[in-house]
């Protein structure tokens, strides 16, 4: 793990902004690919993908002191065999509201392995709001907290539909909108994305569909079998002119999976190109990492 406490000791002073300051996930520092180091002011966030003995958590722990000093409060995350989080030091404030681009967003570090903002897709979330034009209607599938459909409305949509299966999750939604001032025009609907294409047609067209899915949830979505069925369905939501913005973070299916997918169920969609994940995401594998595609009907 050494790659990563040099990482902490070069790091520079602690960020405003959730951020990803150590990404051992992309294969770029042997050794270290079950880590990752994150901030989520005031705090840091240290993922493990295995079990970190003691004498590692102190090692980490003693970089982090020499780096930011004994106040620093931070929280460690075991995903997978051994599963565990612990609060290793500080505190973790409650509420704990972060800020990305100036946009606020509530997260949960010490309930359950999703924190309620995802940091890989920071660039996804700027291209809505690059996208976005004033007045545009948006669905926004799979819409967990909703953090999209806050910048869709701060960049002008005038209404966004939220739809998830998790009602927790579009509960924080709502209180993201809330933080940021955006509560009219957006919608939330705890359905069965498969169950609604109905309801979800008639409200349409839409300027902008965005779908983010899970690559493997089962009784949720499995993405080789439900990219296919989701594919067909999206040029009957978008209004001529309209953009789909697709989703994949499965390290096993690349871009290519993706791609075919839709020139098969969706011809009607033209490839317009692949958002740039955030640099600090780089991967030795572009095809393992998140996929991001920008279509236009």
């Amino acid at each position: 793990m050494q790659a990563l406490l040099d990482a902490i000791a070069a790091a520079p002073d602690l960020p405003t902004d959730v951020c990803r300051l150590f990404h051992g996930r992309g294969g770029r520092f042997p050794g270290c690919e079950h880590l990752a180091l994150d901030a989520f002011p005031p705090l840091l966030l240290l993922t493990s993908f295995k079990p970190l003995d003691e004498a590692a958590l102190a090692a980490v722990a003693t970089a982090l002191t020499a780096r930011f000093g004994a106040a620093l409060s931070w929280v460690y995350q075991c995903r997978g065999e051994g599963a565990e989080t612990r609060q290793m030091a500080g505190s973790v404030p409650e509420p704990h509201v972060v800020t990305e681009a100036g946009t606020r967003y509530l997260v949960h570090l010490l309930r359950g392995q999703n924190h309620g903002l995802f940091l890989d897709m920071a660039a996804g979330r700027r291209w809505v709001r690059e996208h976005v034009k004033p007045g545009a209607k948006v669905l926004n599938l799979f819409a967990y907290s909703c953090a999209f459909s806050v910048v869709a409305l701060q960049a002008g949509a005038a209404e966004v539909v939220n739809v998830d299966m998790a009602s927790g999750a579009l509960a924080t939604g709502r209180t993201n909108h809330e933080l940021n001032g955006v509560k009219a025009g957006a919608k939330f609907l705890a359905h069965d994305i498969f169950n609604s294409w109905g309801k979800l047609t008639r409200g349409g067209p839409y300027d902008l569909v965005i779908c983010d899915p899970p690559s493997f949830q089962k009784g949720s979505f499995v993405a080789t079998k439900d990219y296919a069925r989701l594919a067909r369905r999206l040029p009957a939501l978008l209004a001529p002119g309209g953009h789909a913005l697709l989703c994949l973070n499965a390290p096993e299916l690349g871009e290519a999976f993706l791609r075919d997918v839709v020139a098969e169920h969706a011809p009607e969609l033209t490839f317009v190109g692949r958002v740039a994940n955030p640099a600090v995401f780089e991967d030795v594998s572009p095809d393992r990492s998140l996929k991001v595609l920008a279509y236009r009907l």
